[in-house]
């Protein structure tokens, strides 16, 4: 009797922007597998005791940069992992080589109106807080979206959709990769 892997033998990393919906998927797509899910940005607060901006305010975005691979390195060794990583995460070259490494990562894409209408009324984004976050949101697209792109083995669309879709299309993606491995 031939046996066949399960369909999601990687772990599964979150990558994209701020406000793309990577904690939220990522939640019910752990619920989903029965996995474990973390969130970078959670774990890094967990762990310091301060929020991300006051952790920006202290020790700058260098600062916190560090903390998050640090972070990062640990989690991405946990088996059956759904991780949600915050939006600059790809930024370190370590951070993105530990993710190719242990991992399938999905990089979730929403369009600029999306995203700061998702993130208006948040106070935990210390890289908006400035007065044209649009502006902001527009410079950090066009510094990141390659990373995300280059280091996407799927990218998947969040901005007019519902959880349950993105989610489908994610395990669709997964499923359909299994039976080609096969």
């Amino acid at each position: 009797m031939k046996t066949t892997a399960h369909p999601l033998s990687r772990n599964l990393f979150l990558i994209g922007p701020m406000g793309v919906g990577k904690s939220t998927i990522g939640k019910r797509l752990a619920l989903r597998l029965h996995w474990t899910f973390k969130d970078s940005d959670q774990e890094i607060q967990q762990r310091t005791g301060a929020t991300i901006p006051l952790i920006f305010d202290l020790e700058g975005e260098e600062g916190f940069r560090k903390r998050e691979k640090n972070v990062i390195a640990e989690l991405v060794q946990q088996p059956r992992l759904v991780l949600a990583t915050g939006g600059g995460a790809i930024l370190l070259p370590e951070n993105r080589e530990q993710l190719k490494q242990h991992g399938t990562i999905i990089y979730l894409r929403a369009s600029i109106d999306e995203l700061l209408k998702r993130t208006a009324n948040s106070r935990n984004r210390p890289l908006l807080e400035t007065p044209d976050p649009r502006a902001r949101l527009e410079q950090l697209m066009r510094e990141r979206a390659h990373l995300y792109e280059s280091l996407a083995d799927y990218i998947v669309e969040t901005g007019q959709r519902n959880i349950s879709q993105v989610l489908k299309t994610i395990l669709d993606h997964l499923t359909e990769e299994s039976l080609n491995d096969h």
